[in-house]
């Protein structure tokens, strides 16, 4: 398992708003919950906190591809076989050496949000955002099950990652035009894989409301937010 810090900011921004969480020894203090991008003034971090702050944007442009395969110089290339790429659009890519991959993403398009966020909660320049894809398949190391199941949801869109243990079996973005749906993909997905959800606990990264907390009870044996 993965070293977890003992206090940590994690903010997460998508086209239509952005939440932030404080966490302590790996469990939630407190969340924002989803707030509209104009708020973001009304959050400012401290010098201390925005410096060690985690930002993820919320895109689906993203693509894991073994080490082995990979080429930077192909890096453009290969993401459009698998996502729909605008002519502008900027591509870059994240190893993740516990996985033996290279995380392939675009950020385009995403550009005013990030730049309200942090202009709003004062973040250092130096705050890069990375995909959401990627703190959650950071996050799935830390799950303490031997079925891990980790997404987030937002903008019509599910992301989602399951594991056994520390061998990856899905990673996937879908869409999902309201959350009815998105349960509809992680419940296809738990059956393809075979996992049993009552004994297997979900956990979400984006906020959830009672009644899509309640509707995954109904489901799994626990609904855990990291």
């Amino acid at each position: 398992m993965d070293y977890i810090p003992l206090k940590r900011i994690s903010i997460q921004v998508s086209l239509s708003g952005y939440s932030f969480k404080l966490s302590d020894s790996g469990k939630i203090s407190s969340e924002s919950g989803w707030k509209s991008l104009d708020e973001a003034s009304s959050d400012v971090l401290s010098a201390e906190d925005a410096a060690g702050a985690e930002l993820s944007f919320m895109t689906p442009k993203v693509s894991l591809v073994p080490s082995a395969f990979f080429d930077a110089a192909e890096a453009r290339s290969i993401l459009s076989r698998t996502v729909a790429l605008g002519e502008g659009d900027e591509v870059r890519h994240v190893s993740l050496p516990e996985y033996s991959a290279e995380l392939l993403y675009s950020l385009s398009g995403g550009e005013a949000a990030l730049a309200s966020v942090m202009d709003g909660m004062r973040l250092p320049a130096g705050c890069a955002a990375l995909p959401e894809m990627y703190f959650i398949l950071k996050a799935i190391r830390e799950v303490g099950e031997y079925n891990r199941i980790v997404a987030s949801y937002a903008d019509g869109h599910l992301y989602l990652a399951i594991s056994q243990g520390s061998n990856l079996l899905l990673s996937n973005v879908f869409e999902a035009a309201d959350f009815t749906t998105a349960e509809y993909f992680i419940f296809l997905a738990v059956k393809k894989l075979q996992l049993n959800p009552e004994v297997s606990t979900i956990c979400f990264r984006t906020p959830l409301s009672d009644a899509e907390e309640m509707s995954l009870y109904r489901y799994f044996k626990g609904v855990e937010r990291l």
